[in-house]
């Protein structure tokens, strides 16, 4: 029974960090169908970030960090996306690969292919025992921080002009713009509010890895998309919702399975993903964001 809760506390944490990513993904698929497959180097810049600030105070660490992520993905917007706004989807989908590819090259050629470690922080290591189930302040961090831009995103989308504008995006961007949406600072707020959730998923991504590469921000990123995909792309918090459902159940799986099929991990994962979509091809909420419609 103890091995099922430490199951259970294991999936939280990791389905709320990729939770995280699938807003980010979900929230830019929406307003500009754009599938940003550069997201993963926003996480790699955070964790390069952390690394050459290591030696500093955690505060001081995570509001860099979120401050460096937030202006690469601004960055990224103008420079490399805007250019190409009335592009196709294909268009759009190569460019975002241009990207991430570029940002890794870059990555290659002044921090070099090596991984570089970087020491736990202090407050993230302390774990405590509740009934046999460890508990380390990290899941907690984790699940708090998700639940709070959770809400905060939420609010932001309900309660603010802002936030009209983007759901009138995401509802049909072509008539927004028609009606007076600017469409400039839509789609760069939106950029913005990923850059935030990118950073602090990179803050406790690194946190849990303990290292960082040029390639770290890839195998999470794969995660987070099938996860929005399964749970609808279009819809943001049918997306939220799918990440946490395929981050905790591949984490589960990692623990569960026997050691000769621990490596075939995301081969059963994605095959009940692939059963998902044959039933619903639109996701499992895409019925329930028509209603809400």
């Amino acid at each position: 029974m103890h091995d099922v809760f430490q199951y259970a506390v294991d999936a939280i944490g990791y389905g709320s960090l990729y939770a995280m990513m699938a807003l980010g993904l979900a929230l830019i698929f929406s307003v500009m169908g754009l599938m940003n497959f550069a997201y993963g180097e926003l996480i790699m810049a955070g964790g390069y970030t952390i690394y050459l600030m290591r030696h500093d105070s955690f505060v001081f660490i995570a509001i860099v960090t979120i401050l460096v992520v937030t202006i690469i993905s601004v960055l990224m917007e103008r420079i490399a996306f805007r250019p190409l706004r009335d592009a196709s989807p294909i268009t759009l989908l190569v460019a975002s690969f241009g990207v991430s590819i570029g940002m890794q090259q870059i990555a290659y050629m002044t921090v070099g292919p090596i991984p570089k470690g970087i020491p736990p922080f202090h407050f993230f290591s302390h774990t405590f025992n509740i009934g046999g189930v460890s508990i380390s302040n990290l899941e907690i961090a984790t699940l708090v921080t998700t639940i709070v831009l959770l809400t905060g995103v939420t609010l932001l989308v309900n309660r603010t002009m802002l936030g009209i504008q983007l759901r009138a995006s995401t509802e049909d961007f072509d008539m927004a713009r028609l009606t007076g949406v600017k469409a400039n600072r839509v789609i760069i707020s939106a950029f913005a509010i990923t850059g935030v959730l990118a950073g602090f998923v990179a803050l406790l991504y690194v946190s849990r890895q303990g290292t960082v590469t040029p390639t770290m921000g890839v195998a999470p990123l794969l995660v987070a998309f099938v996860g929005g995909v399964i749970g609808g792309l279009g819809n943001i918090w049918g997306a939220t919702l799918g990440g946490f459902l395929l981050g905790a159940a591949v984490t589960v799986l990692q623990a569960s399975l026997p050691v000769h099929l621990s490596s075939y991990t995301q081969l059963f994962a994605f095959s009940a993903v692939i059963l998902i979509l044959v039933l619903r091809p639109n996701g499992l909420f895409a019925r329930r964001a028509a209603r809400e419609a």
